[in-house]
């Protein structure tokens, strides 16, 4: 684990019999949407008459699928996934969406998040007969699944037992023979919106994934809600017989989501701006100009320039052609990408005394490549503000941060921290500001990367590749 990476997203769609759209044309334009949420694999499921068909491969949507291959899979419903591993490596057996039959028919699900009680379960499969082939969680999820789908009358009772069952984060896209379901974790801690295009329904991480496909915005799907769409399209709703106080992911708005993205009822855009004007009162300095980190370091610099006054400027140009840095792989190539990604706008630099906003600092290695970046191109002073407060604890519930000992914060004063990247000084959002962001969010939030108060029991371990052990690659 090196680094912090993205989450993956999932997508869901049920059209009408004799509907124009292509259910895996309409899955394919929506993970090009999602795509900022997971570039190591793809995949979509198709329901061609209570036929499943699946095709999931290793790389970007573009390059897992072309025209050709989205021809031949008709049919009337689809889910599809774009991933990030947070548990299992990147090899094609841990790409989604997973196909699977079983006794009482056929099943497809996507999963976005991380169980924390994944391992158990997998033992306890495991003593029972069952086979693994992946090194992911989610493989575990469709056995839990498909095990109280033999003593559930139907395929929603048996996702609401399963979400007794497991724990932790997630957001799931499920399609059987004649229904499509989608489902939230109890504590909202993954996200999930429904929409329309027409008489078909759909279902997406993000609501940027529904502004792609034109269709119009319905509502997010509630903690611990399951929501049925039948074979007729009647849309039904379920809820797990149990409360639990909802903890939605922080770094959704921080970092994950796309700015044009509406979350819970909070636009990430205007809550990332707020996040700069709250830097700008707890860290004020004097400079010549506020620049932002590409892309969503920007978001917050436009806050910070906003509030203080200070004039907004682009002074990193980034190459779009270079995906985010932090979902490589590896160090080296994190590096490498750094020196690709983006470069310093000389101009609009030289001679000033420069605010920097990126939106995290996990290792540091990245900002402080940044920073002298921006020195080499002539800024007199560097002062570094970030729009999150500092990384000190592991997150188990999706997101990929690396061990505790690796995270720059570790056991290190911000004046630490500031002498290791090079800035004239640095500030970082506090906690208490976050939760006055979230006051236009309904659900309170989970911040236990930065506070270590988890919402629920955790493993003593969190290792990333938890099966790899027992898996023969």
């Amino acid at each position: 684990m090196s680094s912090l990476h993205e989450e993956c997203g999932v997508f869901g769609i049920w059209t009408p019999e004799g509907s124009a759209l292509s259910p895996a044309h309409e899955a394919y334009a929506a993970l090009f949407a999602l795509q900022h949420r997971g570039q190591e694999a793809c995949g979509i499921a198709v329901n061609n008459r209570g036929v499943i068909r699946c095709h999931r491969d290793v790389g970007l949507v573009g390059e897992v699928f072309d025209q050709e291959r989205l021809d031949a899979m008709p049919g009337s419903m689809a889910i599809g996934h774009v991933r990030y591993s947070t548990t299992g490596d990147p090899r094609r057996e841990n790409a989604q969406p997973l196909a699977i039959t079983h006794i009482k028919g056929n099943l497809a699900l996507a999963h976005n998040g991380n169980l924390v009680n994944a391992g158990e379960l997998r033992r306890s499969l495991e003593l029972n007969g069952a086979i693994f082939r992946s090194s992911s969680d989610t493989e575990v999820l469709v056995y839990t699944l498909v095990q109280a789908r033999l003593k559930a009358k139907s395929i929603e009772e048996a996702v609401v037992n399963t979400m007794g069952v497991i724990q932790g984060a997630y957001s799931l896209c499920i399609m059987s023979a004649r229904k499509l379901i989608a489902a939230r974790d109890p504590r909202g801690m993954r996200p999930l919106c429904m929409g329309r295009i027409g008489e078909a329904v759909v279902f997406a991480s993000e609501s940027c994934a529904l502004d792609a496909l034109g269709a119009q915005f319905v509502r997010d799907v509630e903690p611990g809600e399951v929501v049925v769409v039948d074979h007729d399209g009647k849309v039904r709703s379920l809820r797990v017989p149990f409360q639990t106080e909802s903890a939605a992911c922080i770094f959704e708005y921080i970092y994950f989501a796309r700015p044009d993205s509406v979350i819970d009822g909070a636009s990430v855009e205007l809550a990332r701006q707020e996040a700069g004007k709250f830097l700008s009162m707890e860290h004020p300095v004097g400079a010549d100009m506020v620049m932002g980190v590409p892309d969503s370091g920007i978001p917050a610099a436009i806050g910070y320039a906003k509030c203080s006054g200070i004039p907004y400027g682009v002074g990193l140009i980034k190459n779009r052609y270079i995906g985010r840095t932090f979902i490589q792989p590896g160090q080296d190539s994190r590096e490498r990408s750094v020196r690709l990604k983006l470069n310093a706008l000389r101009e609009a630099v030289r001679g000033k005394r420069v605010i920097l906003v990126d939106d995290s600092i996990v290792r540091g290695t990245t900002c402080a490549r940044l920073i002298k970046l921006v020195r080499d191109a002539g800024a007199e002073e560097v002062h570094l503000r970030v729009s999150a407060p500092p990384f000190r604890y592991p997150c188990f519930f999706g997101v990929d941060i690396p061990d505790q000992e690796t995270l720059l914060a570790h056991n290190r004063t911000v004046e630490e921290m500031r002498q290791i990247v090079g800035a004239d000084s640095l500030g970082f959002l506090s906690v208490e500001a976050l939760r006055s962001i979230a006051r236009d969010c309904k659900l309170n939030f989970c911040n236990a990367c930065f506070a270590g108060e988890y919402p629920m029991d955790v493993p003593a371990q969190g290792a990333k590749n938890i099966f790899e052990s027992e898996i023969d690659t």
